[in-house]
C-alpha cells in the first residue's frame, strides 16, 4: 500500500491517479475526505499532520509513502507537520518515503533553509530506517491557477515578481517520478533538483495562457512592498518574508532549466503550453 499526503493537493492528486491507474494499491490522505473525488482504486482516508493522532489509521499497513507538508513557513519554530508524518511513518514500518522539498533544500542559513533542512533531515536520518528520495522542485506551473478567479472579473491579473523568471515545473512530471520512486525504488538515496524545460516569466506564462484560452490577457504588477504585505497577511513571520524578499530580488536561482527530468523520465519535461491546453477548463474563456 502506498500513502499519498496531500492527495487533494497539485503533486497528490496527480500522484494518486497516477498510481490508481498503474493498478498500485494508494490510499489518499485528506483532511476531508467525505468532499474528496478521487478514482477509483484509491482509497480515501483522513488524515492531518496538525492532528498527529489521526496518522496511526492512515499509515497502517503502508509500505510506502509520498510525504509533504502545507504548513506555512515560520508558523511554529520548527517544521512540526514534517516531523509529525516522519514520526508516522517510522512507527508504521514504512519502507520507501519520497518527501516533497523545495529548491535548494536546506542549502544557506536564512530561515527558509533552516526549515528545510529540518524537513528533509525528518526522512534521511539513518535511524529512520527509511529507503528515501527527495524532489526538490523550484515554481509549479499550476501556481498560475491562482490567476482563475481574477480572470473571472476581466482581462487583468496582478501579479507580483512578474518580469521574474523561472523554470517552473508541471507537477505531473513530479508526480510522475514520485510514482517510480515509490514503485520500484530504483531512486533510494537520490536527491533530485527538478525544473520545467523553459525560463518564463509569470508575464509570459501569462500570454502563453492567453494564447490557449483566446484571450488578450494583460499583467498588472504588484509593487514590492504590496507583495510583502500580501505575505504577511498570508501569516509568514517578518524574518521568513525578509528571506523570500532577498532570495526573489537578489538571485536568479530557479531560473535555469535543470535536465533532471529528461535524464529520469527518459522523455523531456512538459511545457507551460502543455500544462495550459491541459487545463484549459479550470479557466474562464472568453
Amino acid at each position: 500500500m502506498i500513502l499519498v499526503t496531500g492527495a487533494t493537493g497539485h503533486v497528490g492528486s496527480e500522484l494518486v491517479r497516477r498510481l490508481a491507474a498503474a493498478g498500485e494499491p494508494v490510499r489518499a490522505m485528506t483532511r476531508r475526505p467525505a468532499e474528496a473525488r478521487f478514482p477509483a482504486g484509491a482509497e480515501a482516508v483522513y488524515g492531518d499532520a496538525a492532528d498527529p493522532e489521526s496518522l496511526a489509521p492512515a499509515f497502517a499497513d503502508v509500505d510506502g509513502a509520498f510525504l509533504m507538508s502545507a504548513q506555512a513557513m515560520g508558523t511554529a519554530p520548527e517544521p512540526t507537520h514534517d516531523l509529525a508524518l516522519a514520526e508516522a511513518a517510522q512507527r508504521a514500518g514504512v519502507r520507501r518515503v519520497v518527501k516533497l522539498s523545495t529548491l535548494d533544500g536546506g542549502t544557506g542559513d536564512d530561515p527558509i533553509a533552516r526549515w528545510q533542512r529540518t524537513a528533509e533531515a525528518a526522512v534521511t536520518d539513518p535511524a529512520r530506517g527509511f529507503a528515501w528520495t527527495l524532489l526538490r522542485p523550484g515554481r509549479f506551473m499550476s501556481n498560475a491557477l491562482q490567476w482563475a478567479g481574477q480572470l473571472r472579473a476581466g482581462d487583468e491579473v496582478a501579479i507580483p515578481f512578474a518580469d521574474r523568471p523561472a523554470a517552473s515545473i508541471d507537477p505531473a512530471d513530479l508526480a510522475e517520478i514520485a510514482a517510480l520512486a515509490l514503485s520500484t525504488g530504483e531512486h533510494t538515496g537520490a536527491v533530485h533538483e527538478l525544473s520545467g524545460p523553459q525560463s518564463l516569466t509569470p508575464a509570459e506564462e501569462l500570454a502563453l495562457l492567453g494564447e490557449v484560452l483566446g484571450r488578450g490577457l494583460r499583467v498588472h504588477s504588484v509593487p514590492v512592498e504590496a507583495a510583502r504585505a500580501g505575505m504577511s497577511r498570508y501569516g509568514f513571520p517578518p524574518e521568513v518574508v525578509d528571506a523570500i524578499m532577498r532570495r526573489t530580488l537578489d538571485g536568479d536561482r530557479g531560473s535555469e532549466v535543470l535536465p533532471t527530468v529528461e535524464k529520469v523520465l527518459g522523455r523531456p519535461a512538459r511545457t507551460f503550453a502543455q500544462w495550459a491546453r491541459a487545463h484549459a477548463g479550470e479557466f474562464p474563456r472568453a
